[in-house]
Parts: C-alpha cells; sequence; structure tokens
C-alpha cells in the first residue's frame, strides 16, 4: 500500500513540476510561432482583447501527465513493484492522448490554416467515435472491460449485455469530450473543475473502490499535477489557452476515468458543471428554432450560451464565474465521494 501511495504522489509532483517549469519557455515557443487565438465575435464583446493569446497550451499538461505516467510504471518496473493496474494508466494516457490528437488537428487548421471553426462538426463527431470504439476494443483485448455500472448513492451495481454496453460507453465518452469542451471558455475555468473532478476520481479508486485501482489514481493524480502547473500560466488573465487540444484530452481523461471505475452515472453528479454548459447550449437552440418557427423570429432563454457566458452577460467576472462553478463542483464531488 505504501509504495501504491508513494507512486501518486509521484505523478502528481512530477506532472505538476514538468508543467510549471517547461511552460514560460513553450508560450515564447507558440508567440514565436504566432500560434494566437482567434476570438469569435459570437462572444462576449470584451474577449476580444484576448485575441493573440497563445493556443494549443494543452501540450503543457499532456506532455507533464504522459512523462508522469511513464515515469511512475518504469520506477515501478525497476524496483520489481509493478502493478499490473499501472498499465491501465498508460491505456487510459493514450487513448486521451488520441483525443487530444484531434483537439490538435482542430486548432492546426483554426490557428495555421485560419479557417477560425476548425474541423466539421460531423468529422469531430466521427474521429472521436472511432476513438471511443478503440478503446473499447482495447479493454476488451486485455481482459479489462466490465460491464457493470454502478448506481449512486444506494452503491448498486447493474450489469449489461456487452451489445448494449459499448454504444452506451461510446455515447458517454463522446458525449462527456464534448461537454468538456464546451466548458473551456474563460480563463481557468476547465482547468479548475477538472482538477476537481479528477481529484475525485484519484481518491474514489483508491480508497472508496472495491478494489484499488492503482493505475486511475496514478493517471488521475498525473493530470491534477499537470492542470495545476497549467493554471499558473491559464489562470485570469490568462497567457495562454488550452485549446481543443487540451480540451478533447481533458473530456477523453474524465470519461474514460468513470467508465474504468463503473461510475458513468457519477459524471452526471461530479461533472454538473459540463453537463450544464451542455444543456444550456441545448435549450438555447432548440428554444430558438421553436419561436423562430411559431413567431417569425428566434427567442432566447439565456442572455448567451454556454451558460458561463449567461453569468458574464449578467456582470459576474471571470474569476467569479471559476470561484463559483469550481465550488458547485467541489460540493458535489463531496457528495458523490460520501453519498
Amino acid at each position: 500500500m505504501r509504495e501504491f501511495i508513494g507512486a501518486t504522489l509521484l505523478s502528481l509532483v512530477l506532472a505538476f513540476a514538468i508543467t510549471a517549469l517547461t511552460g514560460r519557455a513553450f508560450i515564447s515557443w507558440l508567440h514565436k510561432l504566432k500560434y494566437g487565438q482567434e476570438i469569435r465575435e459570437e462572444g462576449p464583446a470584451w474577449h476580444q482583447k484576448k485575441s493573440g493569446t497563445p493556443t494549443m497550451g494543452g501540450i503543457m499538461f499532456i506532455f507533464g501527465t504522459g512523462i508522469a505516467v511513464i515515469a511512475d510504471v518504469f520506477i515501478a518496473y525497476i524496483m520489481h513493484s509493478m502493478d499490473p493496474g499501472l498499465i491501465k494508466a498508460v491505456v487510459l494516457f493514450v487513448i486521451s492522448l488520441g483525443f487530444g490528437a484531434i483537439g490538435f488537428i482542430d486548432d492546426y487548421i483554426k490557428v495555421v490554416k485560419k479557417r477560425n471553426l476548425g474541423l466539421t462538426a460531423l468529422q469531430k463527431f466521427l474521429l472521436q467515435l472511432a476513438f471511443a470504439a478503440g478503446y473499447v476494443m482495447i479493454m476488451m483485448l486485455l481482459g479489462l472491460l466490465k460491464t457493470d455500472i454502478i448506481i449512486p448513492f444506494i452503491r448498486y451495481t447493474v450489469t449489461i449485455p456487452i451489445w448494449l454496453y459499448i454504444p452506451f460507453v461510446m455515447f458517454v465518452v463522446v458525449g462527456t469530450v464534448n461537454a468538456v469542451n464546451l466548458t473551456d471558455g474563460l480563463d481557468g475555468l476547465a482547468s479548475s473543475v477538472t482538477v476537481i473532478v479528477a481529484l475525485f476520481f484519484a481518491f474514489y479508486a483508491f480508497f472508496r473502490a472495491f478494489m484499488p485501482e492503482v493505475g486511475v489514481s496514478v493517471y488521475a493524480m498525473a493530470l491534477v499535477g499537470g492542470l495545476l502547473g497549467f493554471l499558473i500560466y491559464n489562470k485570469y488573465p490568462a497567457k495562454v489557452f488550452m485549446g481543443d487540444t487540451g480540451s478533447l484530452f481533458l473530456g477523453a481523461a474524465v470519461a474514460l476515468m468513470a467508465v474504468d471505475l463503473n461510475m458513468h452515472i457519477y459524471l452526471i453528479i461530479v461533472g454538473f458543471i459540463y453537463f450544464a454548459e451542455t444543456l444550456s447550449v441545448i435549450i438555447q437552440t432548440s428554444y430558438f428554432k421553436y419561436t423562430k418557427k411559431k413567431y417569425g423570429e428566434g427567442r432566447r432563454v439565456f442572455k448567451m450560451t454556454p451558460i458561463h457566458h449567461h453569468f458574464e452577460m449578467c456582470g459576474w467576472k471571470e474569476t467569479k464565474i471559476v470561484a463559483v462553478f469550481s465550488a458547485v463542483t467541489f460540493l458535489l464531488c463531496l457528495i458523490a465521494y460520501f453519498g
């Protein structure tokens, strides 16, 4: 048990140190390449001052997280304390990296090719679906796929047929990835919320799961370390944005950890902010189309979506929104953990 605690702490410290120490140089490199974010006109007018801030900063914490996970596995191997569960941390990172690669392609098209919308919605969806299917296949080949789902609070486990479980997992992964992507709209918002969610999974995997899930705990703590290092540069006023490179990676990481722990439904609780952001967009779009068809002009429920922009338009500062959304996430994670 002691070596496992050491492994999780090592992943946290390593990821933080690598991300924090390399961040300044990486941001300077992005400036030299002129990889600045173009701010869309549909957003709040005052966001235009952020135009030119380097994007693709997600590479920073992806790099830190990956090195920390690999270092943990390597150290465990040479010290002959290798736990098979650590291989799971590598699998989780590699699949998350695949989603990050989709985001990188999207960012590259936006920044370098100067096409502000990046990949089309269909292209993103199909690529995400392919990587979600790849995750399921890899887990099946490794004999690690479990078709159980834990019901929150009563902690009752339901086992569902494999033919139903596979599309369900793909839906959960793709849905979560896009929900986290929508949350990344304010300085430090997605980073702060995901630190708390990852901490929840780290502690749950180690202390509350039926058997300690060392791989999930190590991966989650590495992610926490990487994000904390990234927040040094991403907090308001942001010196760098994570871009789709980072947000798609984070979305995949959160979803895969939940799936691995059979906590698919818990995502609705601990990831409430992600889904509130998504739901606000769905409500706004649906109501606008409905009222336009019925009354000849579209009407809105919110002042602007995703919902963090609604609060901005109500006069909330970015720092207040990040603090409140993080506090809500922390409270819900506590309820889910002890419930």
